[in-house]
Order: structure tokens, then sequence, then C-alpha cells
């Protein structure tokens, strides 16, 4: 391990992201009537679909910076 804390500063974030993620899926699920009812469905869809890939990103980049030796 190069740099413990900076792969904390990175990590810590991402794994948080993750846990929105599933927060807001959870709720998407639950309330997916009601949702559909006020015609905010979609939006909610949308915002889980780029909550994911956010989080697909961060983790990419952290595992490609820890690849290459930068943290």
């Amino acid at each position: 391990m190069k740099n413990t804390k900076l792969r904390l500063v990175w990590v810590i974030p991402n794994v948080f992201c993750y846990l929105m993620f599933a927060g807001v899926s959870a709720f998407t699920v639950i309330h997916a009537e009601g949702l559909q009812e006020i015609h905010r469905l979609g939006i909610w869809v949308l915002a889980m679909i780029l909550l994911f890939a956010v989080s697909i990103f961060g983790s990419y980049r952290i595992w490609t910076w820890i690849k290459e030796g930068k943290m």
C-alpha cells in the first residue's frame, strides 16, 4: 500500500455513493406506484442510473490509480 490515507479519502466517498444508490433504489422500488401516479418515476429512475454510473466510474478510477501506482 503506497498511501493509505489517500486511498481512504477516495474510497470512503465512493462507498457512500454505493450506499446512496442502494437507498435511492429501495425508495424507488417501495414507492414506485405513487411516483408513477405523480409522473415522477422516470426522474427517480434516471437519478438511479446516474448515481450508479458515478459509482462505477469512481470505482474504476480508484482501481486504475492503484494499478498505476499513483495511490
